[in-house]
């Protein structure tokens, strides 16, 4: 409901890039010359959005099939900190398509 509640209108948002803009889901870049260096997590953002997408992304990622063998190949990689922010913003993708086209979710499991 927070995540409902704070988008308010999906279709204000052109693209996926913008909504995670808005939500803080992009890492921080610092281009200079021919180097372009891209770091953290944004410092900005919906607090609130940023917080419960990541929070459901862990469980996403316990519960959804694809989510949670692309967990493990990243964590293969990375820190579980820093795969949990992958995550989550496939999650915030998949929010966004649920959203836009008004369908039903289906996590992997689910036959059609």
């Amino acid at each position: 409901m927070v995540i409902l509640t704070e988008i308010d209108n999906i279709h204000r948002f052109n693209n996926q890039e913008k909504l995670a803009s808005y939500v803080g889901l992009i890492p921080t870049s610092h281009s200079s010359g021919e180097k372009d260096v891209h770091g953290e997590m944004v410092n900005r953002g919906n607090r609130f959005v940023k917080t419960a997408i990541i929070e459901s992304a862990w469980v996403a990622a316990r519960v959804d099939p694809v989510l949670h063998m692309e967990y493990i190949g990243y964590c293969r990689r990375m820190k579980k900190n820093k795969a949990i922010v992958r995550i989550a913003r496939k999650l915030l993708n998949r929010i966004n398509f649920v959203l836009k086209n008004q369908v039903l979710y289906k996590n992997g499991t689910e036959q059609t």
